[in-house]
């Protein structure tokens, strides 16, 4: 039996679609279970997980407890992805195919990342969010491929969901990797901890800077990672370990990471292509060099 045409008029849905959708939602569902456990209905919060090394106080690097309040935004969009997916006119559509896997990856991950923090074994949680990061990064510069920005509906559920995931995600796998540094025995104590932790987030900024350069620069991600970074930059300020350098360090990254995009943006090529590919095909004589900007 042929499936009919979507109302849209796009490519109808096949098995493979079919599978993707539930694939998607029953990694939402595991997303949700982890999130209840690690804000303590099932298990132990995660700030108490790992000995407290995930404390906003614990490390130099761990953002101030209210940036992690964005994760209520991630897991609502991450809810309406999955509602998304489902509306006949998106079963087959491009972004859908482009994204779904990778969507479910990111959820498990997210969920893994939360059981392994429970065990205690937080060096087991870096590996879990660089994976995590990696996968959130090849969604969106697949995003930045697709023909098209997509409408209103797509780009907040699908590219504001999935850009703030990433840009918050970056942050927090610094904080991550800082934790079970100090897990493991490492002293953030003095001047050189210091200027160790300013370096470190002045190359994240650098990182996301490269990032969005090859995404053609997403705000979305722009505003998770800044967030995040604020955050660092007033915990050092205001709280325990208390790093006037690291604080200003932050502060500087977050601006770096904003401005990096909107020059991004500024030299973006046409939709459907992300940067990155232009400037290859451009050194082969592909794409004249005054290849259009992103309608995003």
């Amino acid at each position: 039996m042929t499936p009919s045409p979507t109302p849209a008029g796009g490519p109808p849905p096949v098995t493979a679609d079919r599978v993707r959708q539930v694939v998607v939602t029953v990694s939402e569902i595991a997303c949700v279970l982890g999130t209840l456990v690690g804000v303590g209905v099932f298990g132990t919060r995660v700030p108490e997980s790992s000995g407290g090394n995930l404390a906003a106080d614990a490390t130099l690097l761990a953002p101030a407890g209210t940036a992690f309040s964005i994760w209520s935004v991630v897991y609502l969009g991450l809810f309406a992805y999955t509602v998304w997916q489902w509306l006949p006119s998106r079963a087959a559509a491009p972004r859908a195919r482009a994204t779904g896997w990778l969507a479910a990856a990111s959820m498990l991950l997210n969920a893994g990342w939360l059981l392994v923090t429970q065990q205690g074994w937080i060096r087991l949680s870096v590996g879990v969010i660089v994976a995590l990061v990696l996968v959130l990064g090849l969604l969106v510069q697949r995003l930045a491929e697709l023909p098209g920005p997509g409408g209103r509906l797509d780009q907040l559920v699908v590219d504001g969901t999935f850009g703030l995931y990433l840009g918050w995600v970056a942050v927090a796998t610094a904080a991550n990797v800082a934790a079970a540094l100090v897990a493991s025995g490492a002293r953030q104590e003095g001047p050189g901890a210091e200027w160790i932790g300013g370096a470190v987030v002045l190359a994240l900024a650098a990182v996301l800077a490269w990032i969005q350069r090859r995404v053609g620069g997403r705000w979305a991600v722009a505003a998770a990672s800044a967030w995040g970074l604020s955050w660092i930059a007033l915990g050092r300020g205001l709280d325990e370990p208390r790093s006037l350098a690291l604080a200003c360090a932050a502060a500087l990254a977050a601006v770096l990471v904003v401005v990096a995009t909107a020059l991004a943006r500024r030299h973006a090529p046409a939709p459907g292509t992300a940067p990155h590919t232009v400037r290859e095909k451009r050194e082969h004589g592909a794409v004249p060099a005054s290849a259009g900007h992103r309608a995003q």
